[in-house]
């Protein structure tokens, strides 16, 4: 017999099951710290020889936030899709139109990582099969021209949107049986691939290979007229380039967070949510400061420029060099690097569909959302990214896509850590499996302030206008919500009948905080404002 975890009260529905443990999730979020690879050449060419205490810092700032991400997660042991759903909670009280802004940014944030992956993946595959001169490597086939959104942006169809498309669609099958089945296939690929990621991480630390003119000094990057790199100050434009790195870099390391999207797919969520995301962050903390690390040292500042380490395409020759291996090894690295992104996009896949069916459950956003097939997984919402990201596939610059994508994860941060502290003011007598230390609790929100500047200053260090795209992509939302709660919900959220477990729709919730949470948002606008205001003059 069904229980009540997979059949509604009318005994009808399909719904998520709870068939997971905290070893699941961990498997499920494993492929966050491939995420590295992304995003790990341009950090360099941003700010140069520091890039490696960029990714330190970060990813502590990350692991810091994780502790109240645990904590509101474990409020709702019956809700999945992340820390976004149960942050938005927290935020209801305060104004309809600021708690769904939450869970559209994490999936905004989130769902361009299926493109990008399975892009960059497709790059792979080409340079494997087919020399650096051969025609089918440029062809291509302009669709539509974005020149308003970015200088030299289109859509266009070539061989690597195409082999990206089989990626993404095989990544939907794989995940069409269930999260469990998704998570013991993840399972394999994480281990076949983060252990040469961790080995590549180790053995420049083994072998004592850490030039120290690779690593030091800790100056940002000049350029000058010529383009020719060289050691700057920290003087106002240097500040500037370390906000941007620092946002560039957030994109990556906060992203374990997904490893509490899976609260109402847990056998027993008050244990295992805690200990998912803990083990998720323990794990890139290992990859982010190992790897990037082991990167310079072994390649150095000339190396990390390679335009090939920017896209990402010359990654596999820098590992096999790295670990002192030849062309055998190389290929090895290249195969072992492309299921790493398949791993991103099944992580990214797993827990973007699982914040816009929760979304859509809570009624913030469409009521088709929230289909979900017999093995419960949430296919209306995993079709819903796929067509997003087969569209994004067709743009020409995917790392474009990634910034102003990274702007709306920013504010989700932001507001999420100021949840923590708006839940424990208006829910205190709640249980809680994991109660955050109260000292944490407060660093994190100093934490989401910090994010703003580096959002602030940093975003349009990425080209201009990345910050504007953002936040008007972040905008969305308002009129997508206004037809779901006014059109189809006729200005009510959907009730159920509440169980033991889930409080959030049975109990009435006081907003004890008051003008508080106004007043974090007043200060969030102000922190953007001024600190985008200074990055203009130091440019």
């Amino acid at each position: 017999m069904a229980s009540t975890a997979e059949v509604s009260a009318a005994g009808s529905t399909l719904q998520l099951r709870r068939q997971l443990d905290w070893k699941d999730a961990f498997w499920a979020s494993s492929g966050v710290p491939a995420g590295v690879l992304l995003t790990m050449g341009g950090i360099a060419t941003m700010i140069g020889q520091p890039s490696w205490v960029i990714w330190i810092a970060s990813i502590f700032m990350g692991f810091v936030q994780s502790f109240i991400y645990a904590e509101i997660a474990g409020l709702y042991p019956d809700k999945s899709g992340g820390a976004s759903v149960y942050g938005a909670a927290g935020w209801l009280p305060y104004g309809k139109f600021i708690a769904p802004i939450s869970v559209w940014c994490n999936w905004l944030a989130w769902s361009p990582v299926l493109a990008l992956g399975t892009s960059l993946a497709a790059g792979y595959v080409m340079a494997s099969l087919f020399p650096a001169d051969a025609a089918i490597r440029t062809w291509q086939f302009e669709l539509l021209n974005l020149g308003l959104v970015r200088e030299g942006l289109t859509l266009r169809v070539n061989l690597v949107s195409l082999i990206g498309a089989a990626f993404l669609a095989l990544t939907f099958v794989l995940q069409h049986h269930g999260a469990a089945r998704a998570a013991n296939f993840q399972k394999v690929l994480g281990l076949v691939c983060m252990l040469p990621l961790l080995l590549v991480g180790l053995v420049p630390l083994l072998t004592g290979d850490l030039p120290r003119e690779h690593l030091f000094p800790l100056l940002p990057m000049l350029r000058d007229a010529a383009g020719n790199p060289g050691f700057g100050t920290w003087n106002g434009a240097g500040l500037a380039l370390l906000a941007g790195a620092m946002f560039g870099a957030g994109w990556s390391t906060y992203g374990f967070e997904t490893a509490v999207c899976y609260t109402r797919e847990f056998r027993d969520p008050a244990k295992d949510t805690a200990k998912a995301i803990m083990a998720a962050g323990i794990l890139c903390i290992a990859i982010f400061t190992l790897v990037p690390l082991a990167f310079q040292a072994s390649l150095g500042l000339e190396g990390m420029l390679d335009p090939t380490i920017y896209d990402g395409s010359g990654v596999g020759n820098a590992l096999a060099k790295i670990v002192g291996g030849g062309a055998i090894i190389g290929n090895l690295l290249i195969v072992m690097l492309v299921l790493a992104l398949l791993l991103i996009v099944m992580t990214s896949m797993m827990g973007s569909s699982r914040t816009l069916y929760q979304a859509s459950v809570d009624g913030w956003l469409p009521k088709y959302l929230s289909k979900v097939n017999e093995h419960g997984a949430p296919t209306a919402a995993m079709w819903t990214d796929l067509g997003f990201n087969l569209i994004l596939l067709l743009a020409s610059d995917y790392f474009a896509v990634l910034m102003m994508s990274n702007v709306c994860y920013f504010i989700f941060n932001f507001l999420n850590l100021q949840a923590g502290w708006i839940h424990r003011i208006d829910r205190g007598n709640w249980a809680r499996p994991y109660r955050c230390p109260t000292w944490l609790l407060a660093l994190g929100a100093v934490f989401g302030f910090l994010n703003m500047v580096w959002m602030g200053a940093g975003a349009d260090i990425w080209g201009a206008g990345t910050l504007r795209n953002g936040l008007l992509a972040a905008l969305l939302i308002i009129p997508v919500f206004a037809y779901r709660h006014y059109v189809q919900d006729k200005g009510q959220f959907p009730v159920s009948e509440g169980s033991a477990d889930d409080p959030f729709e049975r109990a009435v919730v006081i907003p004890r905080a008051g003008m508080l949470p106004y007043a974090a948002l007043l200060a969030c606008a102000l922190i953007v404002w001024a600190t985008h205001h200074w990055a203009g003059l130091q440019y």
